[in-house]
């Protein structure tokens, strides 16, 4: 996973052809489909973007929420947002996606979202790490 977030920081992007392709688009359309999730206070759908592990960590909703208004504030209520960079294990398996936001309080951010596919073919979030944008790389 460290080898994962040192490579993205890196900027490098490995991908195999159009599924590598497919599999980012899918990745990008989970992390949007959620963050539009919290911007419309459904908790029940934000929350089923998570994976069983995560949401063993949090077993409600209501739970999940709590955590990530507390610890990730400009993911629950990001102003603008838009993509960056992303790396995917050459199987798909595992991806990670840079997604820069300003939060709420104009305040720029760096999430990097980590999405495991699951038995279904779909990704669901595994975590989120949120920087200061004018930190330092992760």
């Amino acid at each position: 996973m460290r080898k994962l977030v040192l490579l993205l920081a890196a900027g490098v992007l490995a991908t195999t052809g159009a599924s590598a392709s497919d599999n980012l688009a899918s990745a990008r359309g989970v992390i949007e489909k959620q963050i539009i999730a919290f911007l419309k206070d459904d908790v029940d759908s934000a929350y089923a973007f998570a994976t069983p592990a995560v949401q063993k960590v949090f077993p409600e909703p209501r739970l999940f929420l709590e955590m990530v208004k507390r610890n990730l504030p400009p993911v629950y209520r990001p102003g603008n947002y838009a993509f960056g960079r992303a790396l995917s294990e050459t199987d798909g398996g595992t991806i990670a996606q840079e997604l820069l936001i300003t939060g709420p309080k104009g305040k720029d951010w760096r999430a990097v979202y980590v999405l495991l596919r699951q038995d279904d073919g779909n990704y669901r979030i595994n975590g989120v790490r949120l920087s200061k944008l004018n930190d330092p790389a992760i």
